[in-house]
């Protein structure tokens, strides 16, 4: 499994949504798991994104529909990246 990195910024309508029902990441989350990714860790943030998020995923197919259904929704937008361990990258060079 690829392990990914995504930052997230809500939307004027997401933090509409979140104050009005914060349960409401939990049940992303979920939602996150059933289109095949596993969220591995997740914190909010002060600054200028709302979010982190580690996640793993079988492959990039797999996060790019991840990241498309998430922003497709007009509450949030996402940046992800691919990230590997420090040991994965010296081996690497």
């Amino acid at each position: 499994m690829a392990t990914y990195v995504m930052l997230t910024t809500l939307t004027e309508e997401g933090r509409k949504t979140i104050k009005q029902n914060p349960r409401r990441i939990k049940e992303v989350n979920k939602e996150v798991e059933a289109m095949g990714a596993k969220i591995l860790a997740q914190y909010s943030l002060l600054g200028p994104y709302d979010f982190v998020n580690i996640l793993e995923a079988p492959d990039n197919t797999t996060i790019a529909k991840v990241a498309m259904e998430l922003g497709s929704r007009g509450t949030l937008q996402t940046m992800t990246m691919a990230a590997m361990t420090l040991d994965e990258f010296i081996g690497s060079i």
